[in-house]
């Protein structure tokens, strides 16, 4: 070989080691070290490189497999649906009594009592709205958290912090932390699936992966009727079969070189998973393949429940074919649950989309035995004021709101917290952002604390440096 062939197939990596007595090497090993594992169970990243959805050993025991994130994208008004407030009815179109917040996006309106009646339901005799009957009638099963707290007003801001724990920097979604974490339990299908049909604030930040492998981000899916494009193999599955196996040398003769580049990584990895998916992501995706009852069940007959209805079935056989995490929005178009007018019409339209697939979605993982081990959580980016904006409608809410959870080692039928008689601080157990996503990662066995990735020096995680566990919640 000549000198020339040689310094042709040389690498880098050897180059650098030739040279300079071997100190530009001593940079590169610093520049790689990516040490940090998922609480130092997973192994470091590299290691996962050609298997990224491996199934990693939880922390502990957990008590959910898979998590559902029912997500309403604008902020759902708590004191119209889950949390009661009859000083409103008594002070109805009064000021506020109290000092008007520091902070607000627009002039601070008189109190408005909600015009929707709540009654008491189930064992647990929880109050809930007339807008939400399917959800009444399951309500045992559900723990409902009226103390929400977030620290954005803005949407932008305040749907990162719910999505990814952080309000205005790129940080890996929660999705994306769980399936880095532990893996998925089905190789031929995506870790964590995202079912959007329209762009939303903030867009696909609100499921990347950042700094973590690009293997972990969301899969997005945006028309239910052709959930993922170019699923048909051209020539053939025997003929994919063969393309995709002489690529994989190619690429891997080119990764040789480059052994920390997650991003090639994920675009090897996302080869072979495109190719499982060509055989089984058709019958997962498949909703013909469910019964004309079981479509009546989640609503998808009806015009105004078919769209949501769609998304819950979906996310109901993804999650039974071992998908760890799947998020629905409900985005018909971009924040329907932002009423800053028209609380009147358009609340109780997108209850009306929203209910009966929600109940049927808690009804059948009941029935299937799926309820146990999965996690469903509800809510929006914040909750709307209990004053008014201008006549007929609520202004953006994070000082405190309701979300709720069910199934997955959640306690069901009971309430946790509470806010003021007015329905605007919290007040009683407050449940900040961060103590509901280090509870979800409890409950799917990890420790929010070990869960960590180094990048830029540092370790991060899902909580930053806060969090606690909301242990009185759990069953």
């Amino acid at each position: 070989m000549t000198h020339m062939q040689t310094v042709c197939f040389s690498s880098r990596r050897r180059r650098l080691m030739q040279s300079g007595c071997g100190f530009g090497v001593l940079a590169l090993a610093g520049l790689l070290a990516r040490d940090s594992a998922a609480g130092g169970s997973a192994g470091p990243p590299a290691s996962r490189s050609a298997n990224p959805f491996s199934v990693q050993p939880p922390h502990f025991e957990p008590r959910a497999k898979r998590v559902i994130f029912l997500y309403m994208p604008g902020g759902p008004s708590h004191v119209d649906l889950l949390d009661p407030k009859p000083r409103l009815e008594t002070d109805n179109g009064k000021p506020l009594p109290f000092e008007k917040p520091k902070l607000e996006r627009t002039r601070t309106g008189n109190l408005l009592a909600s015009p929707w009646r709540f009654a008491r339901h189930g064992e647990s005799g929880i109050e809930v709205s007339e807008l939400l009957p399917g959800l009444a009638s399951r309500i045992d099963d559900v723990c409902v958290i009226r103390s929400m707290v977030a620290d954005n007003i803005n949407h932008s801001g305040a749907a990162l912090q719910m999505c990814t724990g952080e309000q205005a920097f790129s940080r890996p979604s929660m999705g994306s932390w769980l399936t880095y974490g532990l893996g998925t339990e089905n190789q031929n299908l995506p870790g964590f699936v995202v079912v959007c049909p329209a762009p939303v604030f903030q867009g696909a930040q609100l499921w990347a992966s950042s700094f973590l492998p690009g293997a972990y981000q969301g899969t997005i899916v945006r028309d239910m009727q052709s959930p993922i494009a170019n699923l048909t193999a051209s020539g053939g599955i025997d003929h994919q079969r063969a393309k995709l196996d002489a690529l994989k040398q190619l690429n891997e003769l080119h990764r040789r070189d480059r052994e920390q580049n997650s991003q090639l990584d994920a675009r090897i990895s996302s080869f072979e998973l495109a190719f499982q998916m060509q055989k089984s992501a058709p019958e997962a995706f498949d909703l013909a393949a469910e019964t004309q009852a079981t479509h009546q069940l989640y609503g998808i007959d009806k015009p105004e429940s078919q769209l949501f209805g769609r998304q819950c079935l979906l996310a109901r056989r993804l999650v039974e074919r071992g998908v760890r995490f799947v998020q629905l929005f409900d985005a018909p178009s971009n924040n329907v649950w932002d009423h800053h007018g028209g609380l009147r019409e358009n609340l109780p339209a997108r209850c009306r989309a929203v209910d009966q697939p929600i109940t049927a979605l808690l009804t059948d993982l009941k029935s299937r035995g799926l309820l146990n081990d999965t996690l469903v959580v509800w809510g929006g980016e914040f909750g709307r004021t209990p004053t008014a904006e201008g006549n007929n409608g609520r202004e953006h809410h994070p000082f405190g709101f309701t979300m709720w959870l069910a199934g997955g080692g959640v306690r069901g039928g009971m309430t946790y917290g509470s806010t003021d008689e007015f329905g605007w601080h919290s007040v009683e157990n407050k449940v900040h952002v961060h103590d509901l996503h280090a509870t979800i990662l409890h409950l799917m066995g990890l420790d929010h604390e070990q869960l960590t990735f180094r990048f830029g020096g540092r370790d991060y995680r899902l909580t930053d440096v806060h969090g606690e566990v909301v242990k009185k919640i759990l069953a």
